[in-house]
Formats: C-alpha cells, sequence, structure tokens
C-alpha cells in the first residue's frame, strides 16, 4: 500500500517567497530574469494558485541557489494508489 504524494501549492508558494528573499531577490527581478511581462506569473506561484513549469521550475532553482526538490513542498495524501 503506497500514498500518493501530492504537491502542496500553498506551501510551496510560501517557500518560494522565502527563498526569494533569501537569496535577495525581488519578483521584479524574476519578472526580468524570465521575461514576464508583468509579475502575475509570480504571485500566482507565491499565492499557490499555480505552480510553474518544469522548466521555469529549474531556472528558478538555480536562480535561488537550490534544487528543485528543495523548492517544492510534497505532502502524502491520504488515499491510497494499491489496495491490499
Amino acid at each position: 500500500m503506497f500514498n500518493i504524494p501530492t504537491i502542496d501549492m500553498v506551501r510551496t508558494g510560501q517557500n518560494i517567497v522565502f527563498l526569494r528573499q533569501r537569496a535577495g531577490l525581488s519578483v521584479r527581478d524574476l519578472q526580468e530574469v524570465f521575461g514576464f511581462a508583468t509579475p502575475q506569473a509570480i504571485y500566482k506561484w507565491q499565492h499557490g494558485t499555480a505552480l510553474p513549469t518544469i522548466d521555469n521550475l529549474v531556472v528558478l532553482a538555480v536562480l535561488l541557489g537550490v534544487s528543485i526538490d528543495e523548492i517544492l513542498v510534497v505532502s502524502d495524501d491520504t488515499r491510497s494508489l494499491f489496495s491490499a
């Protein structure tokens, strides 16, 4: 019996804020690096209403000096993957 891992979007967003601030980067800095016309996507990441795409996660990890695993907050769902 295995629990299904899920990404906790709100806690991941909070983690992005923490890691961004720890790296000394502003939302504007990230906006410029990603080439976004507006900062809305970054705010969505930080509020947990959206996740960065895989390619953006790779860049974000490099900018923040961490691995992708250190950005994402994963929790186990109570549903089981296989039942006995």
